[in-house]
């Protein structure tokens, strides 16, 4: 039987990424859909797996389509069903569980590869990792989770509810490829205060990406269903498709 991924994105023209190149590796079809473009979002009971929800420029504050998302998410995570969130998915996972975002109080961006820390030894984070992150929002941790990873600008930076639910702050799905296109598509953003700029990224992708795509395949192996841990895919990113 085959398996369904639900994928969530809030921006129609995006590249592949190392998720989705790793899903697609473990034997995934991927179901692509954005909510910001009018497609309507499944029945749980249609089939899919689990579910990532990808980044874009919304607010998890907005209403209309957003709204309707975070009950969508609501639903699913309460359910006990698979849920990855990346940046803006993260935040709606916190609103959709109660939790508030706002931006940083004293007007704080971070844009680039920012150092994030474990929060204790819950296993998600083993060592202090530099991450990629293009935000000016961040979320609190909704009553009843467990905050993972923290960091100094935004200090929450992951959060686990129930066995199978996570939000990230950050973006470990990007790949050198995917940063250069952000950069040329929203250059105006790397004035924000606490962006760095674009010779420190490109100089900070080149010590940090590696070991960030590495981090994220080990997360991704734990965090998939067992079956789609059969055959060799499993241990595979789609690393720099785009």
């Amino acid at each position: 039987m085959e398996k369904r991924a639900l994928i969530i994105r809030h921006m129609k023209a995006m590249c592949d990424d190392r998720v989705s190149g790793q899903l697609k590796a473990a034997g995934f079809a991927l179901d692509y859909r954005c909510p910001a473009e009018g497609e309507a979002l499944p029945e749980l009971d249609e089939g899919h797996v689990l579910a990532v929800v990808y980044g874009g420029v919304q607010s998890a504050n907005d209403d209309g389509y957003i709204d309707e998302e975070i009950a969508w998410i609501r639903d699913w995570v309460l359910a006990g069903r698979p849920y990855l969130g990346l940046c803006l998915g993260g935040q709606l996972l916190a609103r959709a569980l109660g939790a508030p975002v706002a931006g940083h109080q004293a007007g704080r961006h971070e844009i680039g590869f920012v150092k994030i820390s474990p929060a204790g030894d819950n296993g998600f984070l083993r060592a202090p990792l530099h991450v990629y992150q293009w935000h000016k929002e961040g979320f609190e941790i909704p009553d009843g989770a467990e905050l993972l990873a923290t960091g100094e600008i935004f200090p929450n930076q992951a959060f686990r509810f129930g066995n199978a639910a996570y939000g990230l702050q950050f973006h470990p799905e990007v790949t050198p490829e995917i940063m250069h296109g952000w950069m040329k598509e929203a250059a105006a953003m790397l004035d924000a205060p606490g962006a760095s700029s674009r010779e420190q990224q490109i100089e900070d992708a080149a010590a940090h990406s590696t070991r960030m795509g590495r981090w994220l395949e080990n997360f991704l192996f734990d965090w998939l269903p067992k079956p789609s841990r059969r055959g060799n895919g499993a241990a595979v990113a789609g690393r720099e498709a785009c």
